[in-house]
């Protein structure tokens, strides 16, 4: 079995392709993988429509997706997030899309996405089966988080705070000052209240390009290896210590930094600021990172849909 699976998001779109020969659990080898960033949900933080720059970027990126699945014979899911929830002008892009793909693209819903995500990093890390778990992706427009205990998941909410819509709603200097650091964490804050955090205390896994690049930059990679970023642990120190370098640095300087793709340069303190609130309402002394997100989710669900029973 061969599948394709493509996440369209907010600021970034994802291809997997991989194939299983027995039942989806075993056996899995990945023949590509690929993440652009194209930027498709660029004005959503003013509740605008989307732009024909970031349609016309990503509609291209997929056209290179449709064309590597086809070549490794696969068959395509794909599904878009948050962007293609809130844009009035969707089928703008929705339309073009699902001929390049030959298939349409699933919009899903918040609850839909943290299930994914979710997913994603039950097959990934054994001891979700067993501990308090909290799984958080932040993306582009919008934060999933999860809240499982012993493997169970038993909250789960899409939030309206990611790194692109905070960084377009609160930022506007370079570098960052102060205030606009305080309103970013402060609208994350407040958007947390509600959030029933475990206590034990919880794992917290993180995924999505916002915290892998987090990773990447802690470890100083001057390219992105996903086999070193996967299953990192990023303590709070490490973490602290980029929000530092971030905070003060312009995007000229951050466009140069290790591990860090210069078209994420913008919008990565944000997206830390996010992940800084979050570990601490969680309790945690460090994030798991996870390179696996909802791309993966998707090829689970879908492998598991089209198996052979044993």
């Amino acid at each position: 079995m061969r599948l394709a699976t493509i996440d369209i998001g907010t600021n970034t779109t994802l291809l997997l392709v991989a194939e299983t020969g027995g039942r989806f659990t075993d056996n899995i080898r990945v023949l590509c993988e690929r993440a652009e960033i194209t930027r498709l949900g660029r004005g959503i933080g003013a509740d605008g429509g989307l732009g024909q720059q970031g349609i016309d970027r990503t509609l291209a990126v997929l056209a290179e997706y449709a064309s590597l699945a086809r070549a490794h014979d696969a068959t395509i899911h794909a599904i878009g997030t948050e962007a293609l929830r809130r844009a009035p002008n969707a089928q703008d892009f929705l339309t073009p899309a699902g001929k390049i793909l030959e298939t349409p693209v699933e919009v899903i819903n918040g609850d839909r996405e943290a299930a994914l995500t979710f997913l994603a990093a039950e097959r990934s890390f054994p001891e979700v089966a067993s501990a308090n778990t909290i799984v958080i992706d932040i993306g582009g427009g919008s934060t999933e988080i999860i809240v499982a205990r012993a493997g169970r998941m038993e909250f789960r909410r899409s939030l309206p705070i990611g790194s692109v819509r905070l960084t377009e709603r609160h930022i506007r200097s370079d570098p960052a000052t102060a205030a606009e650091i305080d309103a970013v964490m402060g609208e994350v804050a407040a958007q947390l209240a509600a959030i029933p955090f475990p206590g034990g205390p919880p794992s917290l896994i993180g995924t999505a390009g916002t915290v892998t690049t987090l990773a990447a930059m802690s470890l100083g990679l001057a390219s992105y290896d996903a086999q070193l970023v996967h299953g990192h642990r990023l303590t709070l120190p490490a973490l602290d210590e980029q929000i530092s370098r971030l905070r003060t640095s312009t995007q000229v300087e951050r466009e140069k930094m290790p591990g860090l793709d210069p078209k994420r340069a913008d919008v990565i303190l944000a997206g830390a600021c996010i992940l800084k609130t979050i570990a601490g309402h969680a309790r945690v002394a460090e994030i798991l990172v996870s390179d696996r997100g909802i791309r993966w989710g998707l090829w689970f669900e879908k492998a598991a849909i089209g198996e052979t029973p044993a």
